[in-house]
Formats: C-alpha cells, structure tokens, sequence
C-alpha cells in the first residue's frame, strides 16, 4: 500500500532527476469557471509527463541484480518514456511494448532514451499482455505503469509539491486511466489535507474506472476510445480502484469534443501543449461538469503534453471551424469567364479571407456549363459568417455549406 511515508521517500528520490514543475494560477481559466483555479504542469515534465516520477522511483528502488537482468514495460507512450530515461540513467537495458496505435512522436521519445520499441496489440491491455509473457519468458523486471507501490509513491509526489505551494486547496482535479496517478496523489492529499476534495476524470470512451468506482467493484471495458490515449485503459486494476475508493472522492467523465475544447483553450488562451489525458481536467473544468466548484481554490493536474502533432492539427482546424474563424461553403456557378471573379469580389467587400479554392466541372449532379465551386474562408466570427450567407443566398449562391 503507498502511504505518505513512502511518498515523501520517493520525493527524496528523485530529486535531481526530475522537474519540480510550475504550479500558477490560470487568469483566463478561472474567468471561465467562475473559480480559482491554479494549473500543474506536468506537460512541462522532462519526459513531458508525469510518469517519470513512477518509473524512476521503481527502478532505482530495485536492487543491483535486478537493475541488471534488464526492465520491461507496456505503454502508450508516457510510461514508456520514463522507463526508458531512468533505465539510460541506471546504464541497464529497457524494453517498451507499445500499442500498434501509437503516435509517432511518442515511439520516438522512447527510442531517443535508447529503449528497444515492440509494437504488439490494438491497445494498452493487448499491449501489456505481450509485454508481461515477454518478461516472464526472458527474465526481465516488469515495471507496471500503475498497479505497482513505487510507481504510484512516485506518482503521489506531485501532490507534495501542490500543497508545499498553496495548502488550501478546496479540491484537486486528476485524469484517470488505470488509477495510478490519483492513487498516488490522493493518498498523499488526505493524509496532509482531509478536507481537500479529490476528483478523478476520465474518458467517456474509456470508462471502466469510473464504472467501477460507482459500482465499488471491477468492472472492464470491451473496448476503448478516446483522444486521450494516456488514460485509455480497457480493464480495471483491483489494485488501484481499492486506493481510489478509499481516498477519491467522485470520479466525472467528459467526452472527446469536450477534450478538443480543452486542448484548443490551453494552447491558445494558456500557451501550453497538452495531449488529451493532460486536457482531462481542464474539461471538465470548462463544460460545467464541475460547476459546484464555482467560487473555491481548485488545482488542476496537466498530466502531458506529449499530443500528436496531426491529432493537434486536426484539433485547431476543427477549432476554427467551430468559433466561426473558419467555414467552407461550395456554390454553383455558370462556368464562363468572370464568373468566379464577381463572386470572389463580392467576399472581397466582405473582408472574407480565400485560404483555398477547389473548381468542379465534372460532377455527374451538374447541369452542362455549371460548376462547383468550393471555397474556405477566414472569417472573424459567427455574426460575420452570418453576414455572408446572407450575400450568397442574396445573390442565388449558396448551395450548401459543410462544418
């Protein structure tokens, strides 16, 4: 069991090693929720995550001839790469297994930490069943990404530095996946700060903790699927759901979109790159679904920051579509000469910005000597928008619009 002694010993540990990280208040977020809210930025780690606190924790607490028969670990990504920093460290042989799904950037972080990568499994648990009978097989240290004491102990430091720098917290808001971050962490805000509220978030698309601890028993998952891919955990460790139940005290969900959001207000409104997991809490923060924290000193965990930089694209393109700063609108025209010049100087006079035009002569809907025009603009908001839809419908343009 991890308890506030084995916390403060892992704090001892790995100091030096990993990065004490900024714990501020949040301006533009506070204004949004109605609530102080103060931000810990675990994106800012040296790994980018959180899980280097575990992972090194658990390797320099093995002994010499464990360091030496090598480690091995499942992992989408974070966990991955704080096994293979502490392993570069220790001079000992690291062995990742990641889901086939992996983003790139996250295999990459691995293997510049000079881990050896195997892709294995459709997700975390296939991943992790590979990796466990790998270990077995060739005599390698399992280092758990979440059910193991030392990990969740290094995990729960992160709990120690919060409070060493604002005591008074009315609650603390952490993603969960497989438990190990809000085990360790709530074990350490209770024993220091009982009446603290702590509040787990996970994926609507990967939802066996939160099923698990409304039910107080094991539930897991058929499948997953989330953004979040840090906290897409299929099954449900008994492990952590009996730290959890003992020391959380609600657990909330939010969906992919709202996820989005979150990473698309941190990057534009907080300057700061946090993958899906790392955004968990800001959107719950965001969308209402902790709206009774209206008014109190709220601390919010920002677990990663290593996102996928096509997922991100995606993301602010969707963005920028949905705040009325981007739309596409395709329109049918009589194909001669002018025809697409008058209707690019009609969005002229409306300050409409043409990032993009794609002509169509040849759709089997058209009538001879029409054509499709679609075009994507920059627009600076709903009501401008607005504006121009009503121009094209004045002048018998619009055909249709896609968002």
């Amino acid at each position: 069991m991890v308890d506030l002694q084995t916390i403060y010993e892992a704090h001892e540990r790995i100091k030096g090693t990993v990065v004490e990280t900024p714990f501020a208040f949040a301006p533009r977020l506070s204004e949004e929720c109605g609530c102080d809210v103060y931000l810990k930025k675990e994106n800012l780690q040296v790994t980018g995550a959180f899980k280097i606190r575990g992972a090194y924790n658990k390797i320099a607490s093995l002994t010499e001839n464990e360091r030496q028969c090598g480690v091995i670990a499942a992992s989408a990504g974070n966990h991955a790469q704080g096994v293979a920093m502490a392993a570069q460290i220790f001079g000992i042989k690291a062995l990742i297994v990641m889901p086939e799904s992996t983003p790139l950037t996250k295999i990459n972080g691995v293997r510049y930490y000079g881990a050896e990568v195997i892709l294995a499994g459709g997700n975390y648990d296939e991943a992790y069943a590979y990796a466990s009978a790998y270990g077995t097989e060739h005599g390698l240290v399992f280092i758990h990404p979440f059910t193991d004491p030392a990990v969740m102990a290094g995990q729960g430091t992160i709990a120690l530095e919060m409070l060493d720098t604002i005591p008074d917290l009315d609650a603390v808001v952490i993603p969960v996946g497989g438990g190990g971050l809000i085990s360790g962490m709530a074990s350490a805000i209770k024993a220091l700060s009982p009446k603290t509220e702590v509040i787990g978030v996970s994926a609507a698309g990967a939802p066996a903790m939160r099923e698990s601890f409304d039910a107080k028993r094991p539930i897991d998952s058929t499948s997953v699927r989330t953004i979040a891919d840090g906290i897409a955990v299929r099954d449900t460790s008994e492990i952590t759901l009996n730290h959890i139940l003992g020391c959380v005290d609600r657990i909330v969900s939010v969906d992919d979109e709202e996820i989005a959001n979150a990473i698309l207000f941190l990057l534009e409104r907080q300057k700061l790159v946090v993958e899906g997991a790392g955004a968990a809490g800001v959107a719950a923060m965001l969308h209402g679904t902790l709206s009774d924290l209206k008014g109190k000193k709220v601390g919010v965990v920002l677990s990663g920051g290593n996102v996928d930089v096509t997922l991100l694209s995606v993301i602010i393109e969707k963005g920028l579509i949905k705040s009325g700063r981007k739309m596409k609108v395709t329109v049918t025209l009589v194909d001669k000469p002018g025809a697409l010049m008058q209707l690019t100087q009609m969005l002229q006079g409306l300050n409409a910005n043409i990032v993009h035009i794609a002509y169509d002569r040849t759709s089997t809907t058209l009538a001879y000597g029409d054509a499709n025009v679609t075009i994507h603009l920059e627009t600076k908001g709903e009501e401008h928008q607005s504006q121009i839809r009503a121009l094209l419908k004045e002048h018998r343009y619009l055909s249709s619009e896609e968002h």
